[in-house]
């Protein structure tokens, strides 16, 4: 990734995972916006955009512990209405969009 590329990232700062995914950005020069969806929770629509650019499944989004849903539309009603179950940390560069766990896989974007 070139120096001053952009990334943002739907980050929890409590989440060691995430963390490491944002150390991954910096250290690769990224330009980049955090964003903690927990304070500031994406929308139905921009979840289910970033999801589709990423070619990730929504309910593959979704934390382990969370409720089970029906179907992926099911999944993105539940993360809208309770971002706390999305897995973290998803990242968005200009090369796509990743669920990076394990934060390795940013690389794949940067």
């Amino acid at each position: 990734m070139a120096s001053g590329a952009s990334a943002t990232i739907y980050h929890n700062p409590r989440c060691s995972k995430s963390r490491q995914a944002l150390a991954l950005l910096q250290d690769a020069g990224a330009d980049v916006t955090v964003i903690e969806y927990l304070k500031t929770p994406p929308s139905r629509d921009t979840l289910a955009a970033l999801l589709a650019r990423g070619g990730i499944a929504p309910r593959a989004a979704l934390r382990r512990d969370a409720p089970t849903v029906a179907d992926d539309e099911a999944a993105l009603d539940l993360m809208a209405r309770d971002p706390a179950t999305i897995e973290r940390p998803l990242v968005e560069t200009d090369k796509g969009v990743r669920l990076a766990r394990p934060p390795e896989l940013v690389r794949e974007i940067l």
